[in-house]
């Protein structure tokens, strides 16, 4: 199986390598558009900022090639929230796969969100076998508002998407990579798609 993680200068792209090679696949990291779009599979890590990230993205093509991919993508962390409309990050203008915007926690002593936190109400074939009050580890300052697109939830502060779903497109706003044997049998789920 041919999988491409996709390089763009945010964050965890190691852990998840790492990840995926526990699960015995060897991952393409690449910022080549041509690698990305004819790999059987796609996740787009992500650890940063919205603003800086999304500027990476648009001056190598990646931005212009994502809403197009046809194949499972993945978005993770950073990734779930720049495959939204808009974030609230600098004013941050997105890829919109998600009609959703992204918003910042209040208060700012609460910010942020970090260590291992409940996911409920679980759908879709990303969380088969997937226990339905597990933990899942979060690092995050801000979250994709409930919508039709939330495949899962998690309370901080307030309720927020912890998993979304568009089509092809799949998301989580944890690490599944640091999420134990839970997010290895999402990570599973994933590329069983």
């Amino acid at each position: 199986m041919n999988i491409a993680v996709i390089k763009y200068n945010a964050g965890n792209i190691h852990s998840v390598r790492l990840a995926l090679q526990r699960l015995g696949i060897d991952p393409l990291v690449t910022d080549d558009l041509q690698e990305i779009r004819s790999a059987d599979k796609v996740i787009f890590p992500g650890v940063g900022e919205a603003s800086s990230a999304m500027e990476n993205i648009r001056r190598s093509g990646i931005a212009d090639l994502i809403p197009l991919l046809t194949q499972p993508v993945l978005g993770i962390c950073l990734g779930l929230q720049l495959l939204c409309r808009n974030s609230e990050e600098n004013s941050s203008k997105c890829l919109g796969i998600f009609n959703t915007d992204v918003r910042r926690f209040p208060p700012d002593d609460k910010v942020p969100h970090m260590g291992w936190n409940q996911i409920r109400d679980l759908k879709g074939d990303l969380f088969r076998k997937v226990d339905p009050d597990a933990y899942v580890y979060f690092v995050h300052s801000y979250y994709a508002e409930l919508d039709t697109f939330t495949i899962a939830t998690t309370d901080y502060i307030l309720p927020f998407s912890a998993a979304m779903q568009q089509d092809n497109f799949y998301a989580v706003q944890f690490h599944p990579e640091k999420s134990g044997t839970v997010g290895e049998q999402i990570l599973r789920n994933f590329l069983a798609l």
